[in-house]
């Protein structure tokens, strides 16, 4: 299939509240992930290696930092009509953000009618996972539906938490949509188990205009695409959906095939970057054949210092960026930044340090995460003691204690 006939449209105007204060200078999408990502690399780098090669990133909320980051980073080349560009809501339908993820398609119709696609894919931008989108595309024109759904398969238990997609005996047409349901049934072939929408979406050019444009005449709508409009496609008989664990990514073993993560939440967000670093990770950053892709600016190659006389220096199961130094201190399981500094006997355990964090001699970081610019006093200690943590930093219901940009640490 031409790529031409295929359009990316990401969303990206979230404002991630749960993910404060991380997002209390960004957006959601554009909240750093694993030392030298930022959360939109993951879906970009996914419809870029599946060959899509014309996309719109739609923001909203806070979106210097992402529009900055899609300019300079995404740069695609414009000789052969490739670009991945920011489209801020223009509020060319009347002098209002965007109400939904519905609204914010309907208020980027000209978008579509520019490239005048024969498929569009609608996806998310905030999560962690591999796919490749061509082979959702190619199910989604031989099933001839309106619209495609990627789901993913969840426990039957956990139903309540997210939007489930409960299918016909084919295991693939949509029935019905329900929005964190209390008495969802088990799929066809897995009683236990039930199709969670993971966001991303396939569809014909013609279905998702009629549908969105319908969707802005109901004033009762809440105007968003998992909520509104594929209940809408649903009721219709023209919804199916797509089994993310039947993707096959280069690269990607058989045993973690199907990693998809939601890091909407603090606890969330830590934990996924816990998963990046055993031996054998949930998710491997380092996948040649599938490359999560991104710009980081020049920095010198991490250096790790044992001082003359001093502390040796200690670096375990962690991922260190570019422009770290570990200057006789002890880093275990976490992620470095670049630009993090850590001085003589200080203990870095289960944390992520964002960018230029400098952590004082005989400091004390255990399962936290810090944003960027934050100096962290000699002998000061953060997730050791956490009624202290409470009354000084954010701390997760899983106790991760929280940092925002640039706080100052007594």
């Amino acid at each position: 299939m031409p790529r031409s006939k295929v359009f990316g449209i990401v969303l990206a105007g979230g404002e991630g509240k749960r993910l404060a204060p991380l997002t209390a200078d960004r957006a959601k999408p554009a909240v750093p992930f694993g030392g030298s990502y930022r959360l939109v690399d993951f879906v970009l780098s996914n419809l870029v290696n599946g060959g899509l090669r014309r996309i719109v990133v739609l923001t909203q909320y806070k979106s210097h930092s992402l529009d900055r980051h899609i300019s300079t980073t995404w740069r695609l080349s414009s000789l052969i009509g490739d670009y991945v560009t920011p489209v801020p809501a223009q509020m060319r339908r009347g002098p209002h953000w965007f109400q939904g993820s519905a609204d914010a398609i309907y208020q980027s119709l000209n978008l579509i009618y520019d490239e005048q696609p024969r498929y569009v894919c609608v996806f998310g931008a905030d999560h962690i996972y591999r796919m490749n989108p061509r082979q959702m595309i190619q199910q989604h024109v031989a099933s001839q539906a309106g619209v495609t759904v990627a789901g993913i398969r969840a426990p039957l238990a956990d139903a309540p938490l997210v939007g489930v997609m409960e299918t016909e005996g084919d295991g693939r047409r949509i029935s019905r949509f329900l929005e964190k349901p209390k008495d969802a049934r088990g799929l066809p072939d897995a009683a236990d188990q039930v199709f969670a929408s993971m966001g991303n979406y396939v569809f014909d050019a013609t279905t998702l205009v009629d549908a969105v444009v319908t969707d802005a005449a109901d004033s009762s709508s809440a105007h968003d695409i998992g909520g509104n409009i594929i209940p809408m496609l649903g009721e219709a008989g023209e919804a199916d959906v797509y089994d993310f664990g039947a993707n096959v990514v280069p690269g990607v073993r058989a045993a973690v095939r199907g990693y998809w993560r939601d890091v909407g939440t603090l606890d969330a967000y830590h934990a996924a970057h816990m998963d990046l670093l055993p031996d054998e990770p949930a998710f491997d950053l380092h996948n040649p054949e599938w490359p999560i892709l991104t710009w980081n600016e020049p920095a010198p190659p991490a250096k790790f210092l044992s001082p003359a006389g001093g502390p040796t220096v200690s670096v375990e199961n962690s991922l260190i960026s570019a422009g770290v130094v570990v200057k006789g201190g002890h880093v275990t399981s976490s992620v470095l930044s670049p630009g993090v500094l850590v001085h003589p006997n200080a203990r870095v355990e289960e944390s992520v340090l964002l960018n230029g964090v400098r952590v004082g001699s005989h400091a004390v970081v255990r399962r936290a995460i810090v944003d960027k610019n934050v100096v962290i006093p000699e002998g000061a200690t953060i997730g050791v003691d956490q009624d202290l943590d409470e009354s000084r930093f954010v701390v997760s219901p899983g106790g991760i204690a929280v940092l925002g940009k640039g706080q100052k640490v007594e």
